[in-house]
């Protein structure tokens, strides 16, 4: 039985259709929530669910916004489509509502990751609406499992399919509504593998480590019909998921054991049979043994009931859904669909989409970012550039542009041959897409080794102008040197292009100091524009090795005292050393062999000591620290940082307000004697 909790829910509905309805009918029956109030696109939509459900007419609401508005609403369950959820739940969250999201969470893991953070920012509860997950029966599952009944966990099979009559115009084939089987039930399949796979190796959840799969895309829906996925997860467990909206098959968990297997013939919708929820174990040499769980209460009441309980905490206790199982789980259902090439019109790069909150862009009231200024640009620089090397998809994409967008960021750090080019398009779409191309800055890179000459310079600058959908690059930067040619070859066909308008300001990228005087030389000599910026490796870690083949590190004191010298800008990569200060290293680690063969080493550890002394005192994280140690240096510094998640993005931006002195800086870097 459910514990009891005092809380008292007045929930509100987004959507009035037939999940609506289900859960409406089970928050009834709920020991904690009261149905008071539903939102849908028409107010005739709203007054007949309210008519049905004895609502008060002035809480049926002709709009979503109208339902997030009403003053008596506590939480929201959002039925909407799924590419509905991600705009609705944020906004929900931002106007303090907390949220029940049917799942899936969104239309892909970047939205799901924008409904977190909004959620976070502001305050509220959130789960993922998998109601079987929130069931005794899961419980019982997970205890099983970690008590070793069948023995070490080999194959986890989940199936949950049906056969829908075909209508194109349905959410269930119709590419604009999300439709197709891995989206609608096939989640289900994935939530429960990471779930049992996570139990088999004492974790709450696993994340796979590989996933294939194989399916059918109707030729008129363009969705999923049906498919299958292989999963295999640390420890060597493998799954076989199956789904589908053109399939009948039975539907049902078996897992498979080095001493048994079990089968929970009702995962999805236990106790549909008289409350009564049935888990048949089968161990070896033995006879069946049918766990019998008893639960009188309705599935959606004890969903409802588990969101009033975990309410102080803004997100459930495992196994209901927490934030990250959500997120690990569309990072899934994101692999799953590429294994089959399933993208969503929505999706596409080309695709007229707005910001995924729904709203314009614009930077926020609270923006902590700082400014500085190169010459030629005309434009200010945030102090923090953004890494675009780290985005595969356009949704992914927009969603961690726009964030770095509307926290004040304007540079973004971009080179022709990051990721093929990929890298380049990806944000040339978003900066047409969302119209800012004015209001940021681009620092692009080409004539990399081995195609460093000047041919080949303009060769791909004018690709990148073509990817980048713009007529100029803010600042342009050779991404490496190619000591074989004489300096001012570069620098005068650097300057031809600023002439012509295609670049406004150039500098270099892993080039030595010496080179670098030497070029600024020959330009002053002939009245030609030289570099105004460098981009070398510069963090409070030494770069032990180098990264890449002819990168070059910049954190030596000779090289600092010529920087603070000369006030010559630097925006250095790597500016937290890839994750050093992150809590990912550790001097017997070697997890990470990369990590461990840049940065490994007794001084580094020791400035790693030092950063996470202070930041205790200062309460705040390490990367923070050493994020900041580069912002203070006594020369402009705009280091480079490449999060992955809005979540590191966030986590990262606190640097911004952290003020070290000199004697900060030198205590960092063991530099107390000098």
């Amino acid at each position: 039985m459910q514990t009891p909790v005092d809380t008292t829910l007045r929930w509100g509905i987004i959507g009035a259709g037939g999940i609506a309805r289900v859960f409406a009918r089970g928050l009834s029956k709920s020991a904690t929530g009261t149905l008071v109030a539903v939102g849908s696109r028409t107010l005739e939509s709203a007054q007949r669910f309210g008519a049905e459900f004895k609502l008060e007419l002035e809480h049926c609401h002709g709009s979503y916004a109208a339902l997030l508005a009403d003053d008596e609403v506590d939480a929201v369950y959002i039925a909407t489509p799924h590419p509905f959820h991600a705009e609705w739940a944020i906004r929900a969250a931002d106007a303090g509502k907390h949220i029940l999201c049917e799942k899936p969470l969104a239309l892909n893991h970047a939205e799901a990751m924008a409904i977190v953070e909004a959620a976070q920012r502001n305050g509220v509860f959130l789960m993922e609406a998998f109601m079987y997950r929130c069931h005794p029966q899961t419980a019982k599952l997970v205890e099983l499992i970690r008590a070793g009944t069948i023995g070490e966990v080999r194959l986890i099979e989940a199936a949950f399919s049906f056969h829908a009559g075909f209508n194109p115009q349905s959410r269930l084939f119709n590419q604009a509504l999300g439709g197709g089987g891995i989206l609608d039930v096939g989640c289900y399949c994935a939530s429960m593998a990471r779930l049992v796979a996570g139990a088999a190796t004492g974790k709450d959840f696993a994340e796979p480590l590989e996933v294939t799969g194989a399916g059918h895309i109707g030729p008129v829906s363009r969705v999923d019909e049906y498919a299958v996925a292989t999963l295999r997860f640390p420890g060597d467990i493998l799954a076989q998921l199956s789904t589908g909206v053109q399939l009948n098959r039975e539907n049902g968990l078996w897992v498979w054991g080095s001493e048994g297997n079990i089968f929970v013939p009702q995962p999805w919708i236990p106790g549909r049979q008289a409350g009564v929820s049935t888990i048949v174990v089968q161990r070896q040499s033995e006879q069946p043994q049918e766990i019998r769980v008893e639960e009188g209460a309705d599935l959606y009441a004890i969903e409802a009931d588990a969101v009033a309980r975990a309410l102080p905490a803004q997100e459930a206790a495992p196994p209901c859904m927490t934030w990250d199982d959500s997120l690990g789980n569309m990072r899934t259902l994101d692999l799953w669909r590429r294994a089959i090439g399933l993208v969503y019109d929505a999706e596409q790069p080309t695709a007229n989409t707005r910001p995924v909150h729904g709203r314009p862009l614009e930077v926020q009231p609270a923006s902590t970012m700082q400014y500085g200024e190169l010459p030629g640009i005309g434009k200010r620089l945030s102090h923090v550039v953004l890494g675009v090397d780290n985005q595969e998809t356009m949704p992914h994409a927009a969603v961690m542009f726009d964030d770095f967008f509307e926290r004040g960021g304007t540079v973004f750090d971009t080179a022709h041959q990051y990721r093929s080019g990929n890298a380049e398009k990806l944000l040339g779409h978003w900066m047409k897409n969302r119209g800012v191309r004015e209001e940021v800055v681009i620092l692009d890179k080409g004539a990399h080794t081995p195609f460093c000459d000047p041919e080949n310079l303009t060769a791909q600058l004018l690709i990148s102008l073509d990817r980048l959908q713009s007529d100029y690059v803010d600042l342009y930067m050779l991404h490496r040197d190619n000591p074989a040619i004489p300096v001012g070859e570069f620098v005068d066909v650097l300057n031809e292009h600023k002439r012509a308008g295609r670049v406004h300001a150039f500098g270099a990228s892993n080039w030595s100091i010496a080179r670098v005087e030497e070029a600024n030389d020959y330009a002053r000599a002939r009245g030609l524009d030289g570099f105004v910026a460098m981009s070398n490796n510069f963090s409070l870690a030494r770069m032990v090795e180098p990264i890449w083949e002819g990168s070059i590190a910049a954190s030596d004191p000779e090289s600092r005292a010529w920087f603070t010298r000369t006030q010559m800008p630097l925006m250095p990569w790597s500016s937290q050393a890839r994750g050093f200060f992150a809590g990912r290293a550790r001097p017997n680690d070697h997890s990470d062999p990369e990590l461990a063969r840049c940065w490994y080493s007794d001084d580094n550890f020791k400035r790693l000591a030092r950063v996470e002394e202070m930041a205790r005192q200062r309460g705040v994280l390490p990367i923070n620290i050493a994020l900041a140690y580069v912002l203070c240096q006594p020369f402009p510094a705009f280091p480079l940082i490449g999060p992955r998640t809005l979540a590191e993005t966030r986590t990262s931006w606190p640097a911004l307000e952290i003020h070290l002195t000199e004697e900060d800086l030198r205590w960092l870097n063991l530099d107390e004697t000098e």
